[in-house]
C-alpha cells in the first residue's frame, strides 16, 4: 500500500526530509503530498520546494480555530492519508485530530510516558533523561491525540545512556537514529507488517 503522506514542521523538518529522500531513492513506498508549517519562513520549505513537495504556511497564533480548519482541509484536499509530524511545535486542533484520528504520527526523542508532556521537546528531554540516571533512553514513534506525547505507541528503539554522558552527546546519538527509524517504521506500515494502533 502506497502511503499518502502529509508533513507538519516548524523548523528544519529533518525527519520529513529523510522520508522524502527515502521515497525518491525507492526505499519507501509513499508519496509526499504536502508540507505545512505554522511559520512562513520555515527552513523546511527550502528543501521541500527543491524536491518538488508542495508547501503551505498556516500561521496559528492569530486564529487557532481557523488555522485548524484550514490545516485539516488542506491535508484532505491533497489526498493525505497519514500525517507525519517533524518538529511541529504547536498543539493540533480538534478539526485536524478528528478528521485524521489515529492517522497522525510523531517521533519523540525520549522514553514515553516518563519523559514526555508539555514543554518536553528537544534538548529538554535529553537533559531530563541524563539527570534521572536511567540506563537507557529511547526514540518513540506514537500516534498523536489531544494530549502532548500521549497517544498509543507504534514502535520504539532504545538508546543506551553511556557513563559520563552529557545531554548533548545523548542528543547527537538520538538524532542520528531518528530519520532511518522513521523511514523503516513507515515502510513497515506500507507493507502491512506493522499496523497503526
Amino acid at each position: 500500500m502506497t502511503l499518502k503522506l502529509g508533513f507538519l514542521a516548524s523548523g528544519n523538518g529533518s525527519s520529513a526530509e529523510a522520508i522524502v529522500d527515502a521515497i525518491a531513492a525507492g526505499d519507501l513506498d509513499a508519496e509526499a503530498r504536502l508540507l505545512v508549517s505554522n511559520r512562513k519562513g520555515c527552513a523546511a520549505f527550502e528543501w521541500a520546494a527543491a524536491k518538488g513537495v508542495p508547501v503551505l504556511a498556516i500561521p496559528t497564533i492569530s486564529d487557532p480555530d481557523a488555522a485548524d480548519a484550514a490545516l485539516a482541509q488542506a491535508m484532505a484536499e491533497c489526498g493525505v492519508e497519514l500525517i507525519v509530524m517533524s518538529g511541529y511545535l504547536r498543539r493540533l486542533g480538534p478539526e485536524t485530530l478528528g478528521r485524521f484520528a489515529g492517522r497522525i504520527v510523531n517521533i519523540h526523542p525520549g522514553p514515553l510516558p516518563e519523559f514526555g508532556g508539555e514543554g518536553m521537546y528537544g534538548a529538554r528531554v535529553h537533559q531530563a533523561v541524563v539527570a534521572s540516571g536511567v540506563p537507557e533512553s529511547a526514540v518513540v514513534i506514537h500516534v498523536v491525540d489531544e494530549e502532548y506525547d500521549h497517544g498509543p505507541e507504534i514502535d520504539r528503539r532504545t538508546v543506551p545512556v553511556l557513563p559520563g554522558d552529557t545531554a548533548e552527546a545523548l542528543e547527537a546519538r538520538v538524532k542520528a537514529l531518528e530519520p532511518r527509524f522513521f523511514v523503516e517504521t513507515l515502510q513497515r506500515l506500507a507493507e502491512g507488517t506493522l499496523k497503526l494502533p
